[in-house]
């Protein structure tokens, strides 16, 4: 993978979306895109994305200038969080109550802890 490669990935996504995304992007596997589009594109490709995806959901890896060398940035329904730790980013699943996880400095009691 290239310094500049950004990888998309959609799920549940209208159909009119992915074939949007076929101009900038090639698709390797299903609702799966890999493109080097300039940071330009990129932005107002997001703005696209985020704007249309409605009940799907999607993620986009892109280049950038951290210790992993990339960024992640997700819209839709029900989806996955990007949360920094020191620098790393993590992904945090959303809860039950479809609210994602964040970090707090809130201790729980356990027993098996001394």
């Amino acid at each position: 993978m290239s310094a500049g490669t950004t990888v998309v990935v959609l799920i549940a996504a209208p159909p009119g979306l992915r074939g949007h995304l076929t101009r900038w992007f090639v698709e390797v596997a299903a609702g799966v895109y890999v493109g080097n589009p300039n940071p330009r594109i990129r932005d107002r490709l997001w703005s696209v994305l985020a704007e249309r995806i409605h009940d799907g959901q999607a993620v986009m890896i892109e280049p950038a200038a951290t210790e992993q060398g990339w960024s992640a940035r997700t819209a839709g329904r029900d989806r996955w969080t990007p949360v920094d730790f020191d620098g790393l980013t993590l992904m945090a699943r959303p809860r039950q109550n479809g609210q994602p996880w964040r970090p707090t400095n809130e201790v729980k009691q356990n027993g098996m802890i001394t």
